[in-house]
């Protein structure tokens, strides 16, 4: 640890927040912190809640430097980046304006049809539009199904719906216009479900989900037991490579840094796409980035302390 560029300091783990994550946040910030004070950090848990200031409990504890375990809005969205950039305390995690195109899906689309990286097909309807998704019939009446529904600015696939009825459409729309920003419909890409971990612009490894449920929902990922992780993904070697290849395309045109996981879909066919790039994936015993790291022989305390190496004042 002595040649750790944080050695010594006082780390503050940055946990909970004020989004619809908050319950996984929690979940990633009590793994982080007990791996760390595990592993001899002075590390101090933070629970950023309603009625609280962050500033003020950062200022409070004393940190030298933040381990942002938050998910979603006003987390992994440029906003704590920039408040700790203020307050001059490097934080983990990419920066203000790559966490910022990152949250926004719709913004990461168009960065990734500028830089050529393979994007579903899209369509964006108003989050001001009927609370009753009315309005999505004559919109989408030529939009080829299955299509997806989600909020183009939440994470951990909350409020999104696989329409593959017209008569579904209103529903799923007015779904997703409960949560932040405009909604996004975009092409249903039939095939597998590729998560690529990244580390400090290196692929760590890849691994593919295999829902029991026909999407990788936020019940598969966190309630549900019968989900299905290969590592590596049960493809060709030179899908996989092509795959990767993809994801760190995607994490670089968006300007990420530290860790991050990209979100891909591969039709049989062996055509892939990026769907988007999570630039605070969760860190739960459980989640994909842990995962895949085990596969490479790193383990939790160590990526837990290699993602610290990796903060940042910018």
């Amino acid at each position: 640890m002595s040649s750790h560029p944080f050695a010594g300091k006082r780390v503050a783990v940055v946990m909970g927040g004020l989004s619809a994550e908050r319950e996984v946040s929690l979940n990633t910030g009590a793994g982080v912190i007990a791996a760390l004070q595990q592993t001899g950090w002075d590390a101090v848990a933070l629970d950023w809640r309603e009625g609280t200031s962050l500033a003020k409990l950062l200022e409070d504890s004393g940190a030298q430097v933040v381990w942002n375990a938050l998910h979603g809005t006003w987390g992994e969205d440029g906003a704590v980046q920039g408040l700790c950039a203020c307050l001059r305390i490097p934080c983990t995690g990419s920066g203000i304006l790559a966490s910022a195109l990152a949250m926004d899906k719709v913004m990461s689309k168009r960065i990734f049809e500028s830089k050529g990286v393979p994007t579903p097909a899209w369509h964006l309807l108003p989050h001001e539009g009927p609370a009753d998704g009315s309005d999505a019939v004559t919109a989408l009446a030529k939009w080829p199904l299955p299509c997806v529904v989600k909020p183009a600015n939440e994470g951990s696939s909350v409020g999104v719906s696989v329409v593959e009825q017209r008569a579904d459409l209103a529903v799923a729309v007015a779904a997703a216009r409960k949560f932040h920003g405009p909604v996004l419909v975009e092409d249903y890409i039939a095939g597998t479900e590729v998560f690529v971990g990244i580390l400090n612009g290196k692929v760590l490894g890849s691994v593919e989900v295999r829902p029991a449920t026909k999407f990788y929902d936020y019940e598969a990922k966190y309630k549900r037991t019968d989900t299905k992780y290969l590592i590596p993904p049960e493809l060709s070697r030179s899908v996989i490579e092509t795959v990767e290849q993809m994801a760190l395309a995607a994490y670089v045109a968006l300007g990420c840094s530290g860790h991050a996981r990209p979100d891909l879909r591969i039709r049989p066919n062996g055509e892939a796409f990026v769907l988007e790039v999570n630039t605070l994936p969760g860190m739960t015993a459980t989640s994909l980035l842990p995962k895949i790291a085990k596969s490479v022989g790193m383990d939790y305390a160590t990526l837990c302390a290699e993602i610290l190496a990796s903060a940042t004042t910018i």
